[in-house]
C-alpha cells in the first residue's frame, strides 16, 4: 500500500511538471517525458493520457485492460501488483466513461467496462468460494478452529457458546472483496455484486446447518416428533445467535457503511439469510398450525419458548427495510404458537365435557379424567413460560379481556368439577355419590397442595376445595350411617316393660341387619387415600360406637330381657369396631391403574 501511495504521488508530480512544460517548451517537455518513460513504462501511458484525444485514451486503456480479461488464473490468486494495476485501470475507465459520454468510442468503452465488471464478478465469487484460499493474511482474525471444508464448501462447526462471532473470511480477503465491491457498485453493478455475494454466503449458511446435523438443508421434516423439535431448536439458536450476526458483520465489512453501499449491504444480508430463516420459521409455524390436541401442549411450548427467546435477536438483526419481513414473520409465528397453546386449553375443556357421564368408576373410586386433568395441569403449570403465554396482552383487542393462567386453570377445574358432579349422579346410593366426590376432591386438593399449580390457583381456592371435601364427608355420614343411628335412638317415654322390651328387640334386630348390609356394601367401595380412609373409619366408629354402647346398656337393663340379653346381641362393641376397620372401603381405589 505504501508503494502504491508513493507511486501515485510521483505520478501527480510528473503530471504537473509535464503540464507546466507543455505550456512553455515542447522540446523540454518531450525530454522529461522520455526520462520518465525510461524510468517506468507505466508513467509514459499516464503522462501521455492528458495529451491524448478520447480515442487514443480508450485504446491505451483497452490495451492495458485486455490482458487481465483474458488471463486464465484468478487475478487475486496472490498479492501481486497486478491487482492494483487492474483496479486502477478500471477506475480510469470508469472516469473516462463518465467524462466522455459524447465520444465516438463511448459504446466501446461501456462494453469494455461491462467486461471488466463481469471479470470482477468472477473474481468476487472466487474469493468468496475459496474463503481466502492461498491468500491467508498472517494478521487475519479468522478463527480457523470454527471451520471445516466439505466438498470444497467451507462450513462452520457447532459451538457450545452462542455468544461468539465467527470471522468467516480472512481480513485480507475481506479487503479484496471490499475493493471489488466499490468498483462494481460505483459502475452501477451493485445488484450483480450483491447477488454474487448472497449466492455464495447462502451456501455457507445452508451447508453449515446441514453438516452440523441439526437440520437437513431444504428438507426439514415438519412434524412434532420430539427429536425433530430438538434438532430444530439447535438449528435456529445456532443460526440466529451465531451465524446471522456473523454474516451481518461480514456483510458490513465487505460492503462498508457509506450511503452508496448500505443498500447493497442490507439487500445482500437479507438474501443470504432469507431461505434458511423462512425454513426454520416454517417448521415452527407448522407446529403452531397443527392439531390442538392436549397431548401436543408441551411440544408447542418447547417451540414457543425458543421463538420467544430469540425475538430480541430477530428485532436487532432484521430491522432494515429489506429484512423487516423476516422479523415480522418471526413475530407472527410467535403469536400463532401462543394462540395454538391457548387453543389447546379450549380443546382440553372440550375433552372434559365430552367425557361420558356414564363412565363413573365402580366403587366410587378416583376417576381417570380427574387424574389425567390434574396431572396434565400440574405438568403444564410447572413450565414458567406458560404464564407468559396467558399474561401477555401485547396484541389484546379492544374490548376483549385477556385471561390469566390462574383464571384459565381455575375454569378448567370448574369444568372438571361439573363433569364429576354429573358422574356422581349415576350412583343410585347417595352415600356412594359422596364417596366418589370425596375421592376425586381429595385427590385434587392433595395433588396441588405443594405444587406450582397450587401457587397459581392460590390459597383461597385450595381452602374452598378442602371445604368441599369436608362437605362430601358430612353427606356420606348422613346418607349412610345416620339411618343406622336413628335405629339406635332410645325412646325416653315410660313404656311398660314388655312393650319396651319388644321395641328394643326390634331395633336391635334392625340394627344387626342394616349394619351387616352396610358393611357388606361398603366393602366394595374405594377410598384412594390411606389417610382419608382412616379418617372416615375413625369418624364412623366415633359416631356409631357411642350410640351402640348406649343402646346396649339400655337393652341389658330392661327387666324382661335381663340375663337373656346376650342371645339377642349379634355384635359386641368390639365386633362393630372390628367390622368397621376390616370391611369398609376394600375395593381398588383407582380405576384402570394403581398409580396416584
Amino acid at each position: 500500500m505504501a508503494e502504491n501511495n508513493g507511486e501515485e504521488k510521483l505520478l501527480a508530480v510528473a503530471r504537473h511538471i509535464a503540464k507546466s512544460l507543455g505550456h512553455t517548451d515542447n522540446t523540454m517537455a518531450h525530454d522529461i517525458l522520455q526520462i520518465f518513460s525510461n524510468f517506468d513504462g507505466r508513467f509514459k501511458e499516464k503522462l501521455h493520457s492528458s495529451h491524448m484525444n478520447p480515442d487514443q485514451t480508450f485504446n491505451m486503456l483497452h490495451q492495458r485492460i485486455s490482458k487481465y480479461l483474458t488471463v486464465d488464473q484468478p487475478i487475486w490468486s496472490n498479492y501481486s501488483s497486478d491487482v492494483s494495476l487492474f483496479l486502477n485501470s478500471i477506475d480510469e475507465l470508469t472516469v473516462f466513461v463518465r467524462e466522455n459520454s459524447d465520444s465516438s468510442c463511448i459504446e466501446r468503452a461501456e462494453n469494455l467496462l461491462q467486461q471488466c465488471m463481469f471479470r470482477l464478478e468472477d473474481e468476487f465469487k472466487t474469493l468468496l468460494e475459496q474463503g481466502g484460499g492461498d491468500q491467508e493474511d498472517p494478521n487475519s482474525d479468522t478463527m480457523e478452529e470454527n471451520f471445516d471444508e466439505f466438498d470444497d464448501v467451507p462450513v462452520a462447526r457447532q459451538v457450545t457458546d452462542y455468544d461468539v462471532i465467527i470471522d468467516a473470511l480472512p481480513s485480507g480477503t475481506i479487503k479484496d472483496l471490499h475493493d471489488i465491491m466499490k468498483r462494481m457498485v460505483g459502475s452501477g453493478y451493485g445488484k450483480e455484486c450483491s447477488l454474487a455475494y448472497s449466492d455464495s454466503r447462502r451456501d455457507f449458511i445452508n451447508e453449515s446447518l446441514s453438516r452440523l446435523g441439526v437440520i437437513d438443508s431444504g428438507n426439514l421434516v415438519n412434524d412434532d416428533n420430539i427429536v425433530e423439535i430438538e434438532k430444530w431448536a439447535k438449528a435456529i439458536k445456532m443460526a440466529v445467535k451465531v451465524f446471522y450476526p456473523s454474516e451481518r458483520r461480514l456483510c458490513d465489512r465487505v460492503f462498508g457503511y457509506s450511503p452508496t453501499t448500505a443498500e447493497a449491504a442490507d439487500m445482500s444480508f437479507m438474501d443470504v439469510c432469507r431461505v434458511s430463516v423462512m425454513e426454520l420459521l416454517n417448521f415452527a409455524n407448522g407446529i403452531a398450525m397443527g392439531s390442538r390436541a392436549p397431548d401436543r401442549l408441551f411440544k408447542i411450548l418447547d417451540v414457543y419458548e425458543v421463538v420467544k427467546d430469540l425475538l430480541p435477536e430477530f428485532e436487532v438483526l432484521f430491522s432494515d427495510q429489506y429484512c423487516l419481513f423476516l422479523r415480522n414473520e418471526a413475530v407472527s409465528v410467535w403469536k400463532r404458537l401462543r394462540e395454538s397453546i391457548k387453543g389447546v386449553f379450549v380443546e382440553l375443556e372440550n375433552l372434559i365435557r365430552r367425557d361420558p357421564v356414564k363412565s363413573a368408576v365402580p366403587g366410587g373410586g378416583l376417576h381417570p379424567i380427574t387424574r389425567y386433568v390434574v396431572n396434565y395441569l400440574s405438568a403444564a403449570c410447572s413450565r414458567p413460560i406458560l404464564e407468559q403465554v396467558f399474561d401477555d396482552d401485547s396484541d389484546r383487542s379492544v374490548g376483549v379481556e385477556s385471561s390469566s393462567l390462574s383464571t384459565q386453570v381455575a375454569w378448567i377445574m370448574e369444568v372438571l368439577e361439573g363433569n364429576l358432579e354429573s358422574k356422581s349422579k349415576v350412583y343410585r346410593d347417595p352415600a356412594l355419590s359422596s364417596v366418589f366426590m370425596m375421592n376425586n376432591g381429595r385427590y385434587i386438593a392433595k395433588k396441588i397442595k405443594d405444587d406450582k399449580m397450587g401457587l397459581i390457583l392460590g390459597d383461597d381456592w385450595i381452602r374452598k376445595q378442602k371445604s368441599k371435601v369436608r362437605q362430601h364427608h358430612v353427606n356420606y355420614q348422613r346418607n349412610s350411617w345416620h339411618k343406622i343411628l336413628n335405629t339406635l335412638k332410645l325412646d325416653n317415654s315410660n313404656l311398660p316393660s314388655n312393650v319396651a322390651s319388644k321395641s328394643l328387640k326390634d331395633k336391635l334386630k334392625l340394627f344387626n341387619s342394616q349394619f351387616e348390609d352396610t358393611c357388606r356394601t361398603q366393602s366394595t367401595w374405594a377410598i384412594f387415600d390411606e389417610q382419608l380412609r382412616e379418617e372416615l373409619k375413625i369418624s364412623v366408629a366415633g359416631t356409631l360406637l357411642p350410640a351402640y354402647r348406649n343402646f346396649l346398656g339400655r337393652f341389658h337393663n330392661i327387666q324382661d330381657i335381663g340375663k337373656y340379653a346376650d342371645k339377642h346381641v349379634k355384635f359386641t362393641i368390639e365386633d362393630v369396631e372390628v367390622r368397621i376397620d376390616r370391611d369398609l372401603f376394600q375395593a381398588t381405589a383407582i380405576s384402570g391403574s394403581s398409580r396416584k
